[in-house]
Protein backbone atom coordinates (compact mmCIF):
# COMPACT_ATOMS: atom_id res chain seq x y z
CA UNK A 1 0.00 0.00 0.00
CA UNK A 2 1.44 3.39 -1.04
CA UNK A 3 0.18 5.20 2.07
CA UNK A 4 2.00 5.76 5.36
CA UNK A 5 1.22 7.56 8.61
CA UNK A 6 3.94 8.96 10.90
CA UNK A 7 3.40 10.76 14.23
CA UNK A 8 5.11 14.08 14.87
CA UNK A 9 4.72 17.23 16.94
CA UNK A 10 4.24 20.88 15.97
CA UNK A 11 5.05 23.90 18.12
CA UNK A 12 2.36 26.40 19.14
CA UNK A 13 3.58 28.60 21.97
CA UNK A 14 4.51 26.23 24.79
CA UNK A 15 2.19 23.53 23.49
CA UNK A 16 3.17 20.72 21.14
CA UNK A 17 0.05 19.66 19.21
CA UNK A 18 0.07 16.18 17.69
CA UNK A 19 0.67 16.12 13.93
CA UNK A 20 -0.11 13.20 11.64
CA UNK A 21 2.25 13.14 8.67
CA UNK A 22 0.41 11.30 5.89
CA UNK A 23 2.41 10.31 2.81
CA UNK A 24 0.71 9.02 -0.37
CA UNK A 25 2.49 7.79 -3.51
CA UNK A 26 0.69 7.90 -6.86
CA UNK A 27 1.57 7.53 -10.49
CA UNK A 28 2.38 10.44 -12.79
CA UNK A 29 5.18 12.87 -13.47
CA UNK A 30 7.47 12.70 -10.40
CA UNK A 31 6.96 15.60 -8.02
CA UNK A 32 6.47 16.23 -4.33
CA UNK A 33 3.74 18.35 -2.74
CA UNK A 34 3.44 19.30 0.94
CA UNK A 35 0.01 20.47 2.11
CA UNK A 36 -1.46 21.42 5.49
CA UNK A 37 -0.48 25.11 5.93
CA UNK A 38 3.30 24.59 5.64
CA UNK A 39 5.49 27.65 6.03
CA UNK A 40 8.60 28.25 3.92
CA UNK A 41 10.93 26.10 6.05
CA UNK A 42 8.51 23.18 5.80
CA UNK A 43 8.01 23.56 2.04
CA UNK A 44 11.78 23.47 1.59
CA UNK A 45 11.86 20.10 3.37
CA UNK A 46 11.31 18.36 0.01
CA UNK A 47 14.88 19.17 -1.07
CA UNK A 48 16.46 18.25 2.26
CA UNK A 49 14.49 15.00 2.46
CA UNK A 50 15.38 13.95 -1.10
CA UNK A 51 19.11 14.45 -0.52
CA UNK A 52 19.03 12.79 2.93
CA UNK A 53 17.23 9.67 1.61
CA UNK A 54 19.66 9.28 -1.26
CA UNK A 55 22.71 9.81 0.98
CA UNK A 56 21.35 7.08 3.27
CA UNK A 57 21.50 4.69 0.28
CA UNK A 58 17.72 4.44 -0.04
CA UNK A 59 15.73 5.05 -3.20
CA UNK A 60 13.76 8.24 -3.53
CA UNK A 61 10.49 7.22 -5.28
CA UNK A 62 10.07 8.57 -8.82
CA UNK A 63 6.36 9.08 -8.29
CA UNK A 64 3.89 11.79 -7.29
CA UNK A 65 4.44 12.21 -3.53
CA UNK A 66 1.77 13.99 -1.52
CA UNK A 67 2.58 14.85 2.09
CA UNK A 68 -0.32 16.00 4.26
CA UNK A 69 0.39 17.55 7.66
CA UNK A 70 -2.83 17.13 9.65
CA UNK A 71 -4.68 18.93 11.11
CA UNK A 72 -4.75 21.13 8.04
CA UNK A 73 -5.81 24.35 9.83
CA UNK A 74 -2.76 24.51 12.14
CA UNK A 75 0.23 26.45 10.70
CA UNK A 76 3.40 24.33 10.52
CA UNK A 77 6.85 25.88 10.76
CA UNK A 78 10.51 24.91 11.15
CA UNK A 79 12.49 21.87 10.14
CA UNK A 80 11.06 19.56 12.82
CA UNK A 81 8.95 17.67 10.24
CA UNK A 82 11.90 16.58 8.06
CA UNK A 83 12.42 13.26 9.84
CA UNK A 84 8.75 12.12 9.90
CA UNK A 85 8.35 13.15 6.22
CA UNK A 86 11.40 11.13 5.21
CA UNK A 87 10.23 8.10 7.20
CA UNK A 88 6.76 8.40 5.70
CA UNK A 89 8.19 8.34 2.17
CA UNK A 90 10.34 5.30 2.95
CA UNK A 91 7.43 3.47 4.60
CA UNK A 92 4.99 4.26 1.79
CA UNK A 93 7.49 2.96 -0.76
CA UNK A 94 8.01 -0.25 1.25
CA UNK A 95 11.64 0.39 2.18
CA UNK A 96 11.03 0.33 5.97
CA UNK A 97 8.33 -1.61 7.88
CA UNK A 98 5.14 0.40 8.19
CA UNK A 99 4.00 -1.24 11.43
CA UNK A 100 7.17 -0.13 13.27
CA UNK A 101 6.10 3.52 13.02
CA UNK A 102 2.92 3.18 15.08
CA UNK A 103 4.52 3.20 18.53
CA UNK A 104 6.87 6.13 17.98
CA UNK A 105 6.85 9.88 17.48
CA UNK A 106 9.61 11.56 15.51
CA UNK A 107 11.02 15.10 15.69
CA UNK A 108 14.13 16.31 13.89
CA UNK A 109 15.61 18.33 11.06
CA UNK A 110 17.63 16.62 8.34
CA UNK A 111 20.86 17.77 6.79
CA UNK A 112 21.61 16.98 3.16
CA UNK A 113 23.86 14.11 4.26
CA UNK A 114 21.11 12.54 6.40
CA UNK A 115 22.49 13.98 9.63
CA UNK A 116 19.88 14.73 12.29
CA UNK A 117 20.07 18.32 13.50
CA UNK A 118 18.55 19.68 16.75
CA UNK A 119 15.33 21.66 16.85
CA UNK A 120 13.85 23.91 19.52
CA UNK A 121 10.76 23.10 21.54
CA UNK A 122 11.67 19.46 22.20
CA UNK A 123 10.68 19.58 25.88
CA UNK A 124 7.01 20.49 25.20
CA UNK A 125 6.96 17.70 22.60
CA UNK A 126 8.35 15.28 25.18
CA UNK A 127 5.76 16.32 27.78
CA UNK A 128 2.94 15.78 25.28
CA UNK A 129 4.37 12.50 24.01
CA UNK A 130 4.59 11.12 27.56
CA UNK A 131 0.79 11.30 27.79
CA UNK A 132 0.39 9.03 24.75
CA UNK A 133 2.75 6.24 25.87
CA UNK A 134 4.71 6.33 22.60
CA UNK A 135 8.49 6.38 22.26
CA UNK A 136 9.99 9.73 21.23
CA UNK A 137 12.87 9.70 18.74
CA UNK A 138 14.89 12.92 18.64
CA UNK A 139 18.31 14.10 17.42
CA UNK A 140 21.16 13.19 19.75
CA UNK A 141 21.73 16.84 20.69
CA UNK A 142 18.15 17.11 22.00
CA UNK A 143 18.32 13.89 24.02
CA UNK A 144 19.23 15.40 27.40
CA UNK A 145 16.38 17.88 27.15
CA UNK A 146 13.77 15.24 26.29
CA UNK A 147 15.06 12.99 29.09
CA UNK A 148 13.92 15.53 31.70
CA UNK A 149 10.39 14.12 31.39
CA UNK A 150 9.92 11.19 33.73
CA UNK A 151 7.97 8.20 32.47
CA UNK A 152 8.89 8.81 28.81
CA UNK A 153 11.01 6.48 26.70
CA UNK A 154 13.39 8.61 24.63
CA UNK A 155 15.66 7.38 21.87
CA UNK A 156 18.33 9.46 20.18
CA UNK A 157 19.86 9.15 16.73
CA UNK A 158 22.58 10.93 14.82
CA UNK A 159 21.45 10.10 11.28
CA UNK A 160 18.43 9.04 9.27
CA UNK A 161 20.19 5.72 8.64
CA UNK A 162 20.28 4.95 12.38
CA UNK A 163 16.53 5.60 12.70
CA UNK A 164 15.82 3.29 9.77
CA UNK A 165 18.03 0.60 11.32
CA UNK A 166 16.01 0.84 14.54
CA UNK A 167 12.75 0.46 12.62
CA UNK A 168 14.17 -2.59 10.83
CA UNK A 169 15.08 -4.06 14.22
CA UNK A 170 18.78 -4.32 13.41
CA UNK A 171 19.90 -1.57 15.82
CA UNK A 172 18.88 -0.27 19.24
CA UNK A 173 19.07 3.48 19.63
CA UNK A 174 20.61 4.79 22.86
CA UNK A 175 18.42 6.20 25.61
CA UNK A 176 19.84 9.34 27.27
CA UNK A 177 20.22 9.36 31.04
CA UNK A 178 18.26 12.06 32.90
CA UNK A 179 20.43 15.03 33.83
CA UNK A 180 21.21 15.43 37.52
CA UNK A 181 19.90 18.82 38.59
CA UNK A 182 22.16 20.66 40.99
CA UNK A 183 21.60 23.87 42.92
CA UNK A 184 24.82 25.67 42.14
CA UNK A 185 25.98 28.32 44.60
CA UNK A 186 24.92 31.79 43.51
CA UNK A 187 25.16 35.31 44.93
CA UNK A 188 24.77 35.17 48.71
CA UNK A 189 22.78 37.57 50.85
CA UNK A 190 25.72 37.63 53.25
CA UNK A 191 27.43 39.98 50.76
CA UNK A 192 24.89 42.71 51.56
CA UNK A 193 26.14 44.95 54.37
CA UNK A 194 23.64 46.80 56.53
CA UNK A 195 20.30 47.57 54.84
CA UNK A 196 18.28 45.81 57.54
CA UNK A 197 14.94 47.13 56.27
CA UNK A 198 15.67 46.17 52.65
CA UNK A 199 16.81 42.71 53.71
CA UNK A 200 13.61 42.30 55.72
CA UNK A 201 11.51 43.34 52.72
CA UNK A 202 13.42 40.93 50.49
CA UNK A 203 12.63 38.09 52.90
CA UNK A 204 8.95 39.02 52.99
CA UNK A 205 8.85 39.21 49.19
CA UNK A 206 10.42 35.76 48.92
CA UNK A 207 8.14 34.23 51.54
CA UNK A 208 4.90 35.43 49.98
CA UNK A 209 5.83 35.85 46.30
CA UNK A 210 5.25 39.62 46.49
CA UNK A 211 6.45 42.24 44.01
CA UNK A 212 9.07 44.69 45.28
CA UNK A 213 10.22 48.23 44.43
CA UNK A 214 13.59 49.48 45.68
CA UNK A 215 14.20 53.25 45.59
CA UNK A 216 17.46 54.89 46.53
CA UNK A 217 20.53 56.82 45.35
CA UNK A 218 23.12 55.34 42.97
CA UNK A 219 25.39 52.66 44.40
CA UNK A 220 23.36 52.02 47.55
CA UNK A 221 22.90 48.29 46.78
CA UNK A 222 19.57 48.02 44.94
CA UNK A 223 20.90 45.71 42.22
CA UNK A 224 22.93 43.79 44.79
CA UNK A 225 19.79 43.11 46.80
CA UNK A 226 17.70 42.13 43.77
CA UNK A 227 20.28 39.63 42.55
CA UNK A 228 20.13 37.86 45.94
CA UNK A 229 16.40 37.14 45.75
CA UNK A 230 16.70 33.86 43.75
CA UNK A 231 19.09 32.52 46.38
CA UNK A 232 16.50 32.78 49.17
CA UNK A 233 13.60 31.38 47.13
CA UNK A 234 12.70 27.70 47.66
CA UNK A 235 13.83 25.28 44.98
CA UNK A 236 11.26 25.02 42.20
CA UNK A 237 9.07 21.93 42.24
CA UNK A 238 9.36 19.51 39.33
CA UNK A 239 6.15 20.84 37.78
CA UNK A 240 7.28 24.47 38.11
CA UNK A 241 10.74 23.68 36.75
CA UNK A 242 9.31 21.82 33.75
CA UNK A 243 7.00 24.73 32.93
CA UNK A 244 9.88 27.21 33.04
CA UNK A 245 12.16 24.85 31.10
CA UNK A 246 9.50 24.37 28.41
CA UNK A 247 9.41 28.14 27.85
CA UNK A 248 13.19 28.25 27.58
CA UNK A 249 13.03 25.35 25.13
CA UNK A 250 10.71 27.14 22.69
CA UNK A 251 12.49 30.49 23.05
CA UNK A 252 15.28 29.48 20.69
CA UNK A 253 17.90 30.45 23.29
CA UNK A 254 18.62 26.94 24.45
CA UNK A 255 18.19 25.05 27.71
CA UNK A 256 20.87 23.76 30.06
CA UNK A 257 19.49 20.42 31.34
CA UNK A 258 21.90 20.43 34.28
CA UNK A 259 20.38 23.67 35.65
CA UNK A 260 16.73 23.12 34.81
CA UNK A 261 15.62 23.14 38.46
CA UNK A 262 16.99 26.65 39.07
CA UNK A 263 14.51 29.50 39.17
CA UNK A 264 15.13 31.94 36.30
CA UNK A 265 16.44 35.46 36.93
CA UNK A 266 15.90 37.83 34.01
CA UNK A 267 17.33 41.35 33.94
CA UNK A 268 16.57 43.01 30.58
CA UNK A 269 18.09 46.40 29.70
CA UNK A 270 15.85 49.43 30.13
CA UNK A 271 15.88 50.05 26.37
CA UNK A 272 13.99 46.78 25.75
CA UNK A 273 10.75 47.16 23.80
CA UNK A 274 7.26 46.05 24.76
CA UNK A 275 7.58 43.10 22.36
CA UNK A 276 10.84 42.05 24.02
CA UNK A 277 9.04 42.05 27.38
CA UNK A 278 5.82 40.24 26.52
CA UNK A 279 6.90 38.31 23.43
CA UNK A 280 5.75 38.38 19.84
CA UNK A 281 7.00 38.14 16.29
CA UNK A 282 5.52 36.62 13.14
CA UNK A 283 6.03 33.24 14.79
CA UNK A 284 5.27 34.20 18.42
CA UNK A 285 8.14 33.69 20.84
CA UNK A 286 8.07 34.18 24.62
CA UNK A 287 9.29 37.48 26.03
CA UNK A 288 11.19 38.32 29.20
CA UNK A 289 8.14 38.03 31.45
CA UNK A 290 7.55 34.46 30.28
CA UNK A 291 11.23 33.56 30.46
CA UNK A 292 11.01 34.67 34.12
CA UNK A 293 8.06 32.31 34.79
CA UNK A 294 8.29 30.93 38.36
CA UNK A 295 11.35 33.14 38.83
CA UNK A 296 12.37 36.79 39.13
CA UNK A 297 12.11 39.65 36.62
CA UNK A 298 14.39 42.52 37.61
CA UNK A 299 13.78 45.91 35.99
CA UNK A 300 16.55 48.34 36.86
CA UNK A 301 16.24 52.11 36.28
CA UNK A 302 12.45 51.79 36.20
CA UNK A 303 11.63 55.42 35.24
CA UNK A 304 14.02 55.17 32.27
CA UNK A 305 11.91 52.46 30.65
CA UNK A 306 9.58 53.40 27.84
CA UNK A 307 6.14 54.07 29.30
CA UNK A 308 4.42 51.83 26.74
CA UNK A 309 6.77 48.95 27.58
CA UNK A 310 6.01 49.19 31.30
CA UNK A 311 2.26 49.37 30.82
CA UNK A 312 2.18 45.95 29.14
CA UNK A 313 3.13 44.46 32.51
CA UNK A 314 -0.20 45.36 34.10
CA UNK A 315 -2.31 42.42 32.93
CA UNK A 316 0.37 39.71 33.35
CA UNK A 317 1.05 40.91 36.91
CA UNK A 318 -2.58 40.11 37.72
CA UNK A 319 -3.36 37.11 35.52
CA UNK A 320 0.00 35.30 35.28
CA UNK A 321 -0.42 34.72 31.52
CA UNK A 322 0.11 36.74 28.35
CA UNK A 323 -1.81 36.16 25.13
CA UNK A 324 -0.15 37.14 21.86
CA UNK A 325 -2.58 37.53 18.96
CA UNK A 326 -1.55 37.61 15.32
CA UNK A 327 -3.59 37.50 12.14
CA UNK A 328 -2.78 33.83 11.55
CA UNK A 329 -2.54 32.51 15.09
CA UNK A 330 -2.89 33.15 18.80
CA UNK A 331 -0.43 31.92 21.43
CA UNK A 332 -0.68 31.98 25.20
CA UNK A 333 2.48 31.97 27.32
CA UNK A 334 2.54 31.59 31.12
CA UNK A 335 4.07 34.58 32.91
CA UNK A 336 3.73 34.13 36.67
CA UNK A 337 6.88 35.96 37.66
CA UNK A 338 8.01 37.95 40.69
CA UNK A 339 8.78 41.55 39.82
CA UNK A 340 11.65 43.40 41.47
CA UNK A 341 12.15 46.97 40.26
CA UNK A 342 14.74 49.57 41.18
CA UNK A 343 14.77 53.33 40.69
CA UNK A 344 16.56 56.49 41.72
CA UNK A 345 14.52 59.10 43.62
CA UNK A 346 15.18 61.85 41.04
CA UNK A 347 16.95 62.42 37.68
CA UNK A 348 20.34 63.01 39.32
CA UNK A 349 19.69 60.25 41.85
CA UNK A 350 20.42 62.13 45.06
CA UNK A 351 17.08 63.57 46.21
CA UNK A 352 16.69 63.16 49.97
CA UNK A 353 20.30 62.09 50.52
CA UNK A 354 22.00 63.77 53.52
CA UNK A 355 24.88 64.87 51.27
CA UNK A 356 22.60 67.57 49.84
CA UNK A 357 24.08 67.32 46.33
CA UNK A 358 20.68 67.10 44.57
CA UNK A 359 19.86 70.19 42.50
CA UNK A 360 16.74 68.83 40.79
CA UNK A 361 13.71 71.08 40.97
CA UNK A 362 10.49 69.79 42.49
CA UNK A 363 8.77 69.75 39.09
CA UNK A 364 11.66 67.80 37.54
CA UNK A 365 11.32 65.21 40.31
CA UNK A 366 7.56 65.00 39.81
CA UNK A 367 7.96 64.49 36.05
CA UNK A 368 10.61 61.84 36.65
CA UNK A 369 8.43 59.82 39.00
CA UNK A 370 5.34 60.33 36.85
CA UNK A 371 6.99 58.11 34.24
CA UNK A 372 5.80 55.21 36.42
CA UNK A 373 2.03 55.07 36.26
CA UNK A 374 -0.14 54.80 39.34
CA UNK A 375 -1.80 51.56 38.16
CA UNK A 376 1.62 49.90 37.86
CA UNK A 377 2.75 51.10 41.29
CA UNK A 378 -0.57 49.91 42.67
CA UNK A 379 0.34 46.35 41.65
CA UNK A 380 3.68 46.37 43.51
CA UNK A 381 3.24 45.16 47.09
CA UNK A 382 6.38 46.45 48.81
CA UNK A 383 7.95 49.90 48.32
CA UNK A 384 11.31 50.26 50.07
CA UNK A 385 13.75 53.13 50.50
CA UNK A 386 17.36 51.97 50.30
CA UNK A 387 19.72 54.45 51.97
CA UNK A 388 23.37 55.11 51.25
CA UNK A 389 25.51 53.38 53.88
CA UNK A 390 28.19 55.14 55.94
CA UNK A 391 31.76 54.02 55.11
CA UNK A 392 32.14 52.36 58.52
CA UNK A 393 29.55 49.70 57.54
CA UNK A 394 31.42 48.88 54.33
CA UNK A 395 34.71 47.88 55.94
CA UNK A 396 35.94 44.36 55.09
CA UNK A 397 35.93 43.47 58.78
CA UNK A 398 32.38 44.79 59.36
CA UNK A 399 29.99 42.11 60.64
CA UNK A 400 28.18 40.29 57.83
CA UNK A 401 24.47 39.63 57.87
CA UNK A 402 22.66 36.31 57.61
CA UNK A 403 23.46 34.04 54.70
CA UNK A 404 21.00 33.13 51.96
CA UNK A 405 20.71 29.60 53.39
CA UNK A 406 19.60 30.91 56.80
CA UNK A 407 16.98 33.21 55.30
CA UNK A 408 15.82 30.54 52.84
CA UNK A 409 15.05 28.20 55.73
CA UNK A 410 12.55 30.71 57.15
CA UNK A 411 11.12 31.38 53.69
CA UNK A 412 10.57 27.67 53.06
CA UNK A 413 8.84 27.28 56.44
CA UNK A 414 6.50 30.19 55.66
CA UNK A 415 5.72 28.85 52.19
CA UNK A 416 4.97 25.44 53.65
CA UNK A 417 2.33 27.05 55.86
CA UNK A 418 0.83 28.83 52.84
CA UNK A 419 0.80 25.65 50.77
CA UNK A 420 -1.00 23.76 53.52
CA UNK A 421 -3.50 26.57 54.02
CA UNK A 422 -4.39 27.57 50.44
CA UNK A 423 -2.15 25.57 48.10
CA UNK A 424 -0.47 28.74 46.81
CA UNK A 425 1.61 31.72 47.93
CA UNK A 426 -0.12 34.61 49.64
CA UNK A 427 0.52 36.91 46.67
CA UNK A 428 -1.56 34.58 44.47
CA UNK A 429 -4.61 34.57 46.74
CA UNK A 430 -7.86 35.60 45.08
CA UNK A 431 -10.12 38.26 46.56
CA UNK A 432 -12.35 35.63 48.17
CA UNK A 433 -9.34 33.74 49.55
CA UNK A 434 -7.90 36.99 50.91
CA UNK A 435 -11.14 37.66 52.77
CA UNK A 436 -11.11 34.11 54.17
CA UNK A 437 -7.44 33.84 55.22
CA UNK A 438 -6.54 37.44 56.06
CA UNK A 439 -9.15 38.33 58.66
CA UNK A 440 -8.44 41.18 61.07
CA UNK A 441 -9.58 41.99 64.57
CA UNK A 442 -12.12 44.86 64.74
CA UNK A 443 -9.52 47.33 66.01
CA UNK A 444 -7.07 46.35 63.26
CA UNK A 445 -9.83 46.59 60.65
CA UNK A 446 -10.50 50.14 61.76
CA UNK A 447 -6.76 50.89 61.60
CA UNK A 448 -6.60 49.58 58.03
CA UNK A 449 -9.62 51.63 56.98
CA UNK A 450 -8.07 54.81 58.42
CA UNK A 451 -4.85 54.10 56.55
CA UNK A 452 -6.73 53.48 53.29
CA UNK A 453 -8.64 56.74 53.72
CA UNK A 454 -5.55 58.73 54.71
CA UNK A 455 -3.38 57.45 51.86
CA UNK A 456 -6.25 57.34 49.36
CA UNK A 457 -5.43 53.76 48.43
CA UNK A 458 -7.38 51.59 46.03
CA UNK A 459 -9.20 48.37 46.86
CA UNK A 460 -6.37 46.51 45.12
CA UNK A 461 -3.83 48.13 47.45
CA UNK A 462 -5.93 47.20 50.46
CA UNK A 463 -6.00 43.53 49.45
CA UNK A 464 -2.26 43.59 48.80
CA UNK A 465 -1.64 45.05 52.25
CA UNK A 466 -3.65 42.20 53.76
CA UNK A 467 -1.68 39.58 51.83
CA UNK A 468 1.64 41.12 52.89
CA UNK A 469 0.43 41.20 56.51
CA UNK A 470 -0.51 37.52 56.20
CA UNK A 471 3.01 36.75 54.97
CA UNK A 472 4.58 38.67 57.87
CA UNK A 473 2.41 36.67 60.25
CA UNK A 474 3.49 33.41 58.58
CA UNK A 475 7.16 34.34 59.01
CA UNK A 476 6.46 35.03 62.67
CA UNK A 477 4.63 31.70 63.07
CA UNK A 478 1.43 33.50 64.07
CA UNK A 479 -1.94 31.86 63.29
CA UNK A 480 -3.57 35.28 62.85
CA UNK A 481 -2.63 38.77 61.72
CA UNK A 482 -1.65 40.94 64.68
CA UNK A 483 -1.49 44.72 64.85
CA UNK A 484 2.30 44.72 64.43
CA UNK A 485 2.02 42.65 61.25
CA UNK A 486 -0.59 44.98 59.78
CA UNK A 487 1.27 48.19 60.60
CA UNK A 488 4.45 46.83 59.07
CA UNK A 489 2.57 45.91 55.90
CA UNK A 490 1.04 49.40 55.70
CA UNK A 491 4.51 50.89 56.13
CA UNK A 492 5.66 49.20 52.93
CA UNK A 493 3.25 51.29 50.79
CA UNK A 494 5.72 54.19 50.72
CA UNK A 495 5.18 55.17 47.10
CA UNK A 496 1.46 55.72 47.75
CA UNK A 497 2.20 58.64 50.08
CA UNK A 498 3.15 61.16 47.44
CA UNK A 499 6.42 62.86 46.66
CA UNK A 500 8.20 63.51 49.95
CA UNK A 501 8.17 60.04 51.57
CA UNK A 502 9.91 58.42 48.60
CA UNK A 503 12.58 61.09 48.62
CA UNK A 504 13.14 60.92 52.35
Amino acid sequence: MALALVHGRARAGVRAPAIQVEVYLAGGIPRMNIVGLPEAAVREAKDRVRAAIQCAQYEFPARVITVNLAPADLPKGGGRFDLPIALGILAASGQIPLEALAGCEFVGELGLTGELRPVDGVLPAALACAETGRTLVVPATNGDEAALVSGLEVRTARTLLEVCAMLHGSKTLPQPAPAVAQRLPGPDLRDVRGQAQARRALEIAAAGGHHLLLAGPPGCGKTLLASRLPGILPEASEAEALEAAAIASVSGRGLDPARWRERPFRSPHHTASAVALVGGGAEPRPGEISLAHHGVLFLDELPEWDRRALEVLREPLESGVVTISRAARQCEFPARFQLVAAMNPCPCGWAGDPCGRCRCGIEAIRRYRARISGPLLDRIDLHIDVQRLPPSELRPDAPAGESSAEVRARVEAARAVQAQRAGKTNAALSQAETSAWCRLQPADQALLERAIESLQLSARSMHRILRVARTIADLAGSPGIATAHLTEAIGYRRADRGLDPLAA
